[in-house]
């Protein structure tokens, strides 16, 4: 499904649980290998992270971008586009499955755009990268087409992981 899509149809940093820090907030303060600080506002302050996709370490959350792994243009291409409403946005700040989202370096996220994993790889980490690919497109059922699958299936080849059932290619 290529028309329609609106990153706003994807409501994004939400205050789920609310205790004051967003979805954005929340996955800087998992994924600290030396946890933050949280100041008044949700300010993070003396925390240190690693971008998974080029293991560059960070002390200031401003210059990490939080990655959806599955693109939110790839998610609506792939089957959200027939979800609701609070479906997206569960899916658009999922913290309960940590796949889904994750901090790493701005231009890199940048560089990968919407890109599903057929055109896009990280410099470090592919076969993680891969994992929680599968993992979040099993979760929320969805499609894959044939260049992806074609790539999941050759990716989880080098990475000695078991393609899953979708890919029949």
């Amino acid at each position: 499904h290529t028309t329609g899509y609106s990153r706003d149809a994807f409501k994004l940093w939400i205050d789920v649980d609310k205790n004051g820090c967003n979805t954005r907030a929340e996955v800087l303060i998992q994924e600290a290998i030396v946890k933050p600080q949280v100041r008044a506002g949700c300010k993070l302050v003396d925390g240190k992270w690693k971008s998974p996709y080029d293991n560059k370490i960070y002390t200031n959350p401003s210059l990490l971008d939080i990655d959806h792994v599955v693109p939110l243009n790839e998610a609506w291409r792939s089957g959200a586009w027939n979800w609701s409403q609070s479906q997206r946005m569960d899916y658009a700040n999922d913290l309960a499955e940590p796949a889904v989202l994750v901090a790493v370096t701005a231009s890199v996220n940048r560089s990968k755009g919407d890109k599903d994993i057929a055109h896009w790889l990280p410099e470090k980490g592919k076969c993680g990268y891969l994992k929680s690919w599968i993992s979040i497109k099993t979760k929320y059922s969805l499609t894959v087409d044939t260049q992806e699958a074609q790539a999941i299936k050759e990716l989880s080849s080098s990475c000695k992981v078991s393609a899953p059932t979708f890919v029949n290619v």
